[in-house]
């Protein structure tokens, strides 16, 4: 098979599975060897990129998909938004966070840095597969320690943990202390 003939099985693979797929994957249904298969990838989210294609290649971990590109997000958002809506909520969202920088971390711990209690979140974030569970600490209770999943680097379009913005430390202003109290 010549090079152009695998990159359309490639990314015929990728369309119809939908759900990530493994270099070792894609190597065994082609019988090529992981190399090839990684060389022909990086050269498809090249071409993808510099075609400024519709759909792009998306790297999580050791695993490739076909996305959309955000930037057509309004145009596809047009198209979806009487669909159900499958947004996460704020409190959603901020429990996610907690979990994505501080984990693994266990659910007292979440609720100590929220102030409230974050069960419905986390069911959310298990049910989405966001998160789970990662063990127990050997402790009193031995409480479930929890820290995302591949679900959620893809979710967000993140390679590796290692790819989330930094946490920055923020003053407050003087002029907003005063609000607390």
């Amino acid at each position: 098979m010549d090079r152009r003939e695998l990159k359309a099985i490639i990314e015929s693979l990728l369309f119809v599975w939908g759900d990530p797929l493994s270099i070792k994957d894609i190597a065994y249904i082609l019988e090529e060897d992981n190399n090839t298969i990684k060389d022909i990838l990086k050269e498809m989210i090249d071409e993808f990129d510099y075609n400024r294609r519709g759909l792009k290649i998306v790297q999580v971990e050791d695993t490739y998909q076909l996305s959309t590109r955000p930037e057509f997000y309004p145009w596809i958002s047009k198209l979806t938004q009487n669909k159900n809506n499958r947004n996460l909520s704020n409190a959603a969202l901020e429990t996610l966070s907690i979990i994505a920088y501080k984990q693994p971390i266990t659910k007292s711990e979440i609720e100590a840095i929220r102030g409230v209690r974050c069960d419905k979140a986390l069911e959310t974030l298990l049910n989405k597969k966001l998160i789970e569970e990662k063990g127990r600490l050997e402790k009193t209770g031995r409480p479930i320690i929890y820290g995302t999943t591949k679900e959620f680097l893809r979710y967000f379009g993140l390679k590796d943990i290692n790819e989330l913005p930094p946490l920055l430390d923020y003053e407050i202003d003087e002029k907003f202390e005063d609000l607390g109290n």
